[in-house]
Parts: structure tokens; C-alpha cells; sequence
């Protein structure tokens, strides 16, 4: 299963790759202009809070990590977001590899900055977070489209 999950990595790697580079073709102002239909957030604040779902489930629950949380206000440029997902692939590896011999095989842990504690699967982990960069991502195209861009292809097929 760990091959077929690391595939399936590599799939929605490249379908963010379609992304960052559609988002590389924006002038970069517009990636920091505050949207009013999506609560005044901007294209790198949705970016941002992406990364940092992986890095709240995967990263500090999944792998007992502690890594802050990224601020968008401490993001200067498009790089910037792209060097915070080059450390999430490392660490979505690692956590593959972690429950490589039981995807299905429950624990219970404590989310310490929200005080529950919480039983979950490490499949239904890595489901969650990739449902919802897509989730996210599909706003990101919209905000473009908002911002007077036409958006291009960036599922897992592209044509």
C-alpha cells in the first residue's frame, strides 16, 4: 500500500505543480491581494494554511512532530511558499513510510493546541489533507478567475 500511496503522492504533487506554476504566471502582488468574497484572504493565505494542515496532521500528530505553524505574514514571495511544501513532501514521506505496515490501523493521540484527543487512522490522516488542498485549491483558481486571470488545468489529468 505504501507504493500506492507514494504514487498517488507523486500524482497530487504534479497537480500542485500545475498550480505553482499558474501562480508563478500572476503577477505577484496579485497572490497578496486580499480577496472580499473569501474573507478577505489571498491566494498565499490559502497557500499557507494548506501547507499548514499538513503540517498540523501529518508533521505534529502523525509523526509527533512540534513545527510552528507558517505565518502568511512572514511570506515576502511566491518562493517562499514553495520552499514550505518542498519540507511538507519530505515530511509526507516520512509519515508514509511511519504506517507503511497498517494505513488502517487506528491510534489515539492529543491535538495539545485544541485540547481533544483524538482516534483517527493514518489513511483517513493523509485523505483528509489531500482533500483539502484540493478543496482549497479549487478557491485559489476562483479567487484567480476574481482577480481577472483565466485559470488552467491543474487537477491530477491535465488536457
Amino acid at each position: 500500500m505504501e507504493q500506492l500511496l507514494t504514487a498517488q503522492y507523486e500524482e497530487i504533487k504534479g497537480a500542485r505543480g500545475a498550480l505553482f506554476a499558474y501562480c508563478r504566471s500572476m503577477k505577484e502582488s496579485d497572490l497578496f491581494k486580499k480577496v472580499e468574497a473569501f474573507n478577505n484572504n489571498s491566494i498565499i493565505d490559502l497557500l499557507v494554511h494548506n501547507a499548514n494542515t499538513y503540517i498540523s496532521w501529518l508533521k505534529n500528530l502523525g509523526l509527533d512532530g512540534t513545527v510552528p505553524f507558517h505565518e502568511s505574514e512572514d511570506i515576502q514571495s511566491f518562493n517562499d511558499v514553495e520552499r514550505i511544501f518542498e519540507d511538507v513532501n519530505l515530511f509526507v514521506g516520512g509519515f508514509l513510510q511511519k504506517y507503511s505496515s497498517d494505513y488502517q490501523l487506528p491510534f489515539t493521540k492529543k491535538i495539545a493546541h485544541k485540547g481533544i484527543v483524538v482516534t483517527v487512522k493514518p489513511l483517513q490522516l493523509f485523505t483528509h489533507v489531500v482533500t483539502h488542498e484540493f478543496h482549497h485549491k479549487g478557491q485559489i483558481l476562483t479567487m484567480s478567475r476574481m482577480l481577472g486571470y483565466t485559470p488552467v488545468y491543474t487537477d491530477v489529468i491535465r488536457t
